[in-house]
C-alpha cells in the first residue's frame, strides 16, 4: 500500500470540535500512513517556507505560516469572497478581484515549492478542495510524476455560473494535471464534464475519463462518509450521556429539533428559521410542544457577507421568540458556538428531529452523524434538503425544498407526528448506508483509483496543457 499525502489548507490538530472533514482524512492517514500537509492557521511577517512536523494522534502533520497578503488575498478573497459563493451558486455575492486571484496562485506556487520535498516516489498525492485547484499543475511543473488526486468537497456549479469567473477557462485546465478528480455526487460530475466538453474541447468516454488539451483525467463520483461505527460508538460515552440527560432535562418533556451548522449563507439558516416559525403559526396548539436548537458556531468573521448572516440571524431568532415565546418556553435556541463531538453525538440523540436544510451543500456529514447517533430503538426523524450532497444517498429522510418555508413546516408537522414503526424503518435503511458507505469506503473508493491509474499516464505533462494559470 502507497503511502498518502493528504495536502489541504487547513490541517487537523486533533481534539476539540473537528469538522466531519478533518475526522475523515485523519481516519484515512491513519489507514495508510504518510503526511498531512498544509497551511497552519498561523500568519508570519515574511513567508520562508520552514514547515512545522508533528505527531498528533497517529498522524503526521506538516503545516507552514503564511504572510499577511496571502491570507487576505488566498484565503480571505479568492478562497472566500470568490470561489465558495460562486460555487454555491451566490454569484450575487462573489467578488471578482485581480489581486485575489493573484494571491491564490502565488499560495498555490508557495504550498507546491514547499511540499515538494516531503513526497516520495510511490507515494500516492491526495489534494482536498476548492483552496487548491492549481496545486496540481505547480507539483508537475516542480517535477512531480507521482499519481496525484483531487478531491472537491464543495458543489461543481453549472457551466453558465461557472463562466462568469474571469479565470473559468485557466481554472479547469489547471485541474488536467491531476490524474483523478472526485465529487460527491454525479450531479456536480456532470456539471464539470459540460464545462470540460463546451469550453475546452473536451471528451467524455464511458468510462468518465476525459480527454482534454492533450491529457486524460478519470473522474469519479465518491461521497464522503464518516466514520459511523465510531461515532454511534461516541454517543455512548459518559460525556455523551451527560449532554444527551442534560438536553432532555431542559426540554421539559417537549419535543426537540435540532440543527448544527456552520454559520454560513449557503446552510439555509434563514429559510430554516422561517419555515420553522411558519410551523409555530400554522399549529399553535403544538408549537409549545416543541424547542428547536440552533448551534452555529461562526465562522470567516472576517468577510463582510458572513458578519450579515450573523446579524440577519439574532435579528430573526430574536423577532420569533418575541413573538411566539411564552412565560414558561422559548422557541428557538440559538447558539454561536462549537462543541466537541462527544457532545454533538448526545445532542443529536437527544434530538426527536434533526433539521438539515442547506440551499446547496457538496456533501453535509451532519446528516450522516445525525443518523448514527439515534437511538436504534427510538429514533428521530431527519428532515433533509434536497439541494444537500447527501440527498443522494439519503431518499428515506423526508426531503425538502428548503427555499419553501410551506416544505419545511409540514416536513416538521411529518416528523413529529410519525409512527416509531416508520421511524425505525427509515433510520434503518439510512443507517445502513451510512455504516456501508463510512470513510473507509470511501477512502478505498478514491485511492482504489487512483492507484488504479497507470504510473506512465501520471509522467506525461503534456507542453499544451501547462500553459496558463489562475
Amino acid at each position: 500500500m502507497s503511502r498518502l499525502i493528504v495536502i489541504s489548507n487547513r490541517v487537523s490538530t486533533g481534539g476539540g470540535a473537528q469538522g466531519g472533514l478533518a475526522v475523515a482524512l485523519s481516519a484515512a492517514l491513519r489507514e495508510h500512513g504518510g503526511i498531512w500537509f498544509g497551511w497552519s492557521g498561523n500568519e508570519t511577517s515574511e513567508f520562508t517556507g520552514q514547515i512545522s512536523l508533528e505527531r498528533i494522534d497517529g498522524v503526521t502533520t506538516a503545516t507552514v505560516d503564511l504572510e499577511e497578503q496571502d491570507i487576505e488575498e488566498y484565503y480571505n478573497g479568492y478562497a472566500n469572497r470568490t470561489l465558495w459563493p460562486l460555487f454555491h451558486y451566490r454569484i450575487d455575492l462573489a467578488e471578482y478581484e485581480r489581486s485575489f486571484a493573484g494571491g491564490y496562485q502565488r499560495a498555490n506556487e508557495r504550498f507546491a515549492d514547499t511540499v515538494r520535498p516531503l513526497i516520495e516516489p510511490d507515494d500516492l498525492v491526495w489534494v482536498q478542495d476548492y483552496h487548491m485547484f492549481p496545486l496540481g499543475r505547480e507539483l508537475r511543473e516542480r517535477g512531480i510524476a507521482n499519481r496525484i488526486g483531487f478531491f472537491l468537497h464543495i458543489p461543481w456549479p453549472p457551466r453558465r455560473l461557472l463562466a462568469t469567473l474571469p479565470e473559468a477557462r485557466a481554472l479547469v485546465e489547471g485541474l488536467l494535471d491531476y490524474d483523478l478528480i472526485g465529487f460527491h455526487t454525479e450531479e456536480w460530475l456532470q456539471s464539470f464534464c459540460d464545462f470540460a466538453r463546451d469550453e475546452l474541447g473536451g471528451v467524455v468516454d464511458e468510462e468518465n475519463v476525459l480527454s482534454a488539451l492533450g491529457r486524460r483525467v478519470r473522474l469519479i463520483a465518491c461521497p464522503v462518509g464518516i466514520d459511523a461505527t465510531e461515532f454511534a460508538a461516541l454517543s455512548q460515552t459518559d460525556k455523551a450521556r451527560q449532554t444527551f440527560e442534560r438536553v432532555q432535562e431542559s426540554a421539559v418533556g417537549r419535543t426537540l429539533i435540532v440543527g448544527v451548522d456552520r454559520l454560513d449563507y449557503s446552510k439555509g439558516l434563514e429559510e430554516r428559521f422561517l419555515g420553522y416559525e411558519r410551523f409555530l403559526t400554522e399549529h399553535p396548539a403544538e408549537r409549545k410542544e416543541v424547542v428547536l436548537l440552533q448551534i452555529a458556531p461562526p465562522s470567516r468573521g472576517t468577510v463582510d457577507s458572513y458578519q450579515r448572516i450573523r446579524s440577519t440571524l439574532e435579528g430573526l431568532a430574536g423577532r420569533i421568540n418575541g413573538a411566539h415565546a411564552a412565560l414558561d418556553w422559548v422557541p428557538i435556541r440559538y447558539v454561536n458556538q462549537g462543541y466537541p463531538r462527544e457532545m454533538l453525538a448526545g445532542v443529536y440523540r437527544a434530538s426527536k428531529v434533526g433539521l438539515v436544510t442547506p440551499l446547496r451543500d457538496g456533501m453535509n456529514l451532519v446528516a450522516k452523524e445525525y443518523v448514527a447517533a439515534q437511538d436504534p430503538d427510538d429514533p428521530g426523524v431527519l428532515i433533509l434538503s434536497r439541494f444537500a450532497g447527501a440527498a443522494e444517498q439519503m431518499q428515506e429522510a423526508i426531503l425538502i425544498n428548503p427555499h419553501s418555508a410551506e416544505e419545511i413546516s409540514d416536513a416538521l408537522r411529518q416528523a413529529i407526528s410519525m409512527p416509531r414503526e416508520e421511524r425505525i424503518e427509515r433510520w434503518r435503511k439510512l443507517m445502513n448506508t451510512v455504516v456501508e458507505q463510512d470513510v473507509m469506503w470511501w477512502l478505498k473508493r478514491f485511492t482504489d483509483a487512483l492507484e488504479a491509474i497507470p504510473a506512465s499516464q501520471s509522467a506525461l505533462i503534456d507542453a499544451e496543457g501547462q500553459s496558463g494559470g489562475v
